[in-house]
């Protein structure tokens, strides 16, 4: 379960929380016990845009960069030529 904390709290402890999330630690900050905002590292936030940019329609060879050797993996991917999905009969 990630850490919560109250906007008041995050308001009056602003630097603990900023420590815990340098520390590696995700914040969601609540009001009135519902989740409104998280405190999360800047490579968490990269990481987040670069899946929102992909979105579905792109596939794996979209997330390039994740590790080491995934740009050539993308490029072998994207090399690979697509064909039509197959139809499948069900029983008659």
């Amino acid at each position: 379960m990630k850490k919560q904390v109250s906007v008041a709290d995050a308001k009056a402890r602003l630097s603990d929380c900023i420590r815990q999330v340098e520390m590696g630690d995700s914040l969601f900050i609540t009001r009135h016990g519902k989740a409104v905002a998280a405190m999360v590292s800047p490579e968490d936030v990269e990481h987040l845009e670069r899946l929102r940019q992909a979105g579905p329609e792109s596939g794996l060879a979209s997330l390039a960069g994740g590790w080491e050797g995934s740009a050539d993996l993308a490029d072998l991917i994207r090399a690979v030529p697509r064909t039509a999905p197959r139809e499948v009969s069900g029983p008659e």
